[in-house]
């Protein structure tokens, strides 16, 4: 039967193209007219077996953590959810604990397939393979990250802020093992998205990072730059034409056979920058790369299953919006949309399919900027 289910997740999960992301807020927006909420992630746990020098949420890990919303109450703000289409599952490790895989997880990825809802998983991949096996045959996308070009990178990153020495060696398993859950998953039909991040470490090695994620089989390699922010804010930070040369190198060199969705960057077709609107077009060209604008706050809020708070993204230092205990996420999400801050980044460009920057890219690069008067250049 398990081979079975997981045959006709495989078949499903193969509609994902570039053609189709239903995670892109631009989808639902040129639905409906407006940003909608279509999109739900939950924070399902704060801990974690690493500690990644760049980790969003870095400062929320914790060594014990508590009791979590009764699934019921999720289950039911989630049916309130009137355009659902994706949801993703996220942590800290969502699968650190065998307990949440089978209490929260799995009916989390039962009822979204039940309804016909993508779904996804932020994982590290770098546990038991059993538990990762029980998730397969509801699960969309297995979003791993993968900023690495050997065991030594992923000791040096992986561990980066751990407070007390980890051995290589015991890095070294971990990584072996996150390359061999992967190669396994992927046999096994899964959707891999790999997340690679052009920071002050990758950004001269992005091109290798691409081929191992092309050998490992994943169907997909995402690319973001990194933003220092929360947990991350002490790293080194990129300046924007060291981010450009990154992507026209990647460019120039990925295999055009696998699909790249870039994210967050920092280039627009409003720029009065020439090269970064070139860089814009060559994208908006490529074969089989597409640029996602990013959901949170256009399409997605997430909730943290431990308090219940709901915010428009996982790691920007904005307060909640509402608690599902008393809120349904439609009107949280409503109350949102008609506040100043998004107001202040609520700008869509149709010319060239944009959302703008998020929160954390206007607040790093455009703080003075308003881009609800700027308009796409056409050199």
């Amino acid at each position: 039967m398990k081979d079975t289910t997981h045959h006709a997740h495989a078949v499903a999960s193969r509609e994902l193209t570039p053609a189709s992301d239903p995670w892109d807020p631009i989808k639902s927006l040129q639905r409906y007219g407006r940003h909608t909420l279509t999109s739900v992630e939950m924070t399902v746990s704060n801990l974690c077996n690493m500690r990644c020098e760049h980790c969003a949420v870095g400062d929320t890990l914790v060594f014990g953590e508590p009791d979590k919303m009764p699934l019921p109450l999720m289950l039911k703000r989630l049916e309130e959810v009137e355009r659902l289409e994706t949801i993703s599952i996220t942590g800290g490790e969502p699968s650190f604990t065998e307990r949440t895989v089978k209490e929260y997880i799995v009916p989390l990825l039962q009822y979204a397939r039940s309804r016909g809802v993508r779904s996804q998983i932020n994982s590290n991949l770098t546990l038991d393979y059993g538990r990762y096996e029980l998730l397969a045959p509801y699960l969309d996308v297995m979003h791993i990250s993968y900023n690495y070009t050997s065991a030594e990178d992923f000791h040096r990153i992986g561990f980066g802020k751990s407070n007390h020495p980890v051995a290589r060696e015991t890095a070294a398993r971990l990584y072996e093992r996150m390359i061999d859950n992967t190669r396994k998953l992927v046999d096994g039909g899964l959707f891999v998205s790999a997340e690679s991040m052009i920071n002050f470490r990758t950004h001269l090695d992005i091109v290798e990072i691409h081929r191992q994620i092309v050998e490992l089989g994943c169907s997909r390699h995402e690319v973001h730059p990194m933003y220092p922010s929360a947990f991350a804010a002490d790293l080194p930070m990129l300046s924007r034409s060291e981010m450009a040369t990154a992507v026209g190198r990647l460019l120039d060199a990925r295999d055009e056979s696998v699909w790249m969705l870039f994210g967050t960057l920092p280039f627009f077709m409003c720029s009065p920058d020439a090269e970064e609107r070139a860089l814009v077009r060559r994208l908006a060209g490529a074969p089989n790369v597409t640029v996602r604008n990013d959901p949170d706050g256009r399409n997605r809020l997430n909730v943290n299953l431990f308090t219940g708070d709901v915010f428009v993204t996982d790691f920007a230092n904005v307060p909640a919006f509402g608690n599902i205990k008393e809120d349904r996420l439609d009107g949280v999400f409503k109350r949102w949309l008609d506040g100043p801050l998004a107001g202040s980044v609520n700008c869509h460009c149709p010319a060239a399919s944009c959302c703008g920057p998020n929160l954390l890219v206007k607040d790093m690069y455009f703080r003075e900027q308003d881009f609800r008067l700027r308009k796409a250049m056409t050199d």
